[in-house]
């Protein structure tokens, strides 16, 4: 004689038992095993590769940040030319929580190379480049802007520039900030990244590590 409340009872204490040990060993085991292992292997990237100075947390190596001049409320933001500064930030929406890098989803434009929207921004980033990195003897040629000066990357995260860029800026941050170019240069190669196991990727520039060694240095001048 079948007894359907005793089969149905045996089935869900299975059920029961089986969601407990997936939820202890998925849900708890391996998470800790995962975190402990990133922990001890890999503790600076498990972290979020955050960067320091002077014991404070400046930033991560990982995710591009804007160096603007302090702005008033209702004003757009100006970039501080005394820093080297990143790529363009464009994501796929507004932010209006961290005002340090115009972004709250990451993402591209997705913008056709052929889009109104798209050549228009692409050439007034390219005029703002060409105005803020000319120096008194050294213009720069709107030819000479590598393309990553004025698009942004697929993320719109992207902490590096390319040591094209790196170099166009040598001139306006070494005048701005009272340095020798040739010192700001060996900052810039100093700095320079190759491609990753020698052929992945394009050459790069950290600019929250060039930053933070450009503050060093300044500092430590007179």
């Amino acid at each position: 004689m079948n007894r359907p409340a005793g089969n149905t009872a045996r089935i869900l204490g299975a059920a029961l038992r089986a969601l407990l040990v997936l939820t202890v060993l998925c849900g708890v085991l391996y998470p800790l095993a995962v975190t402990g292992l990133a922990q001890g292997l890999f503790p600076h990237r498990a972290n979020g590769s955050e960067a320091s100075e002077s014991g404070r947390v400046i930033g991560s190596s990982l995710i591009g940040q804007r160096y603007d001049r302090p702005s008033e409320p209702g004003r757009a933001a100006e970039p501080d030319l005394g820093w080297f500064q990143p790529r363009p930030s464009g994501g796929l929406s507004g932010n209006t929580l961290n005002t340090q890098y115009r972004l709250l989803v990451s993402g591209a434009t997705n913008l056709a190379g052929d889009n109104a929207r798209l050549i228009a921004s692409v050439e007034a980033a390219r005029a703002a480049v060409v105005r803020d990195n000319s120096v008194p003897g050294h213009p720069v040629r709107p030819p000479d802007v590598p393309p990553d000066a004025v698009t942004s990357s697929g993320s719109g995260l992207d902490p590096d520039i390319s040591p094209a860029y790196a170099r166009l800026q040598v001139r306006r941050v070494a005048e701005r900030r009272h340095l020798p170019v040739g010192e700001v240069t060996k900052l810039v190669e100093r700095h320079t990244q190759g491609r990753v196991l020698g052929f992945v990727g394009e050459p790069r520039v950290n600019v929250l590590a060039l930053n933070s060694a450009l503050r060093e240095l300044v500092g430590r001048r007179p």
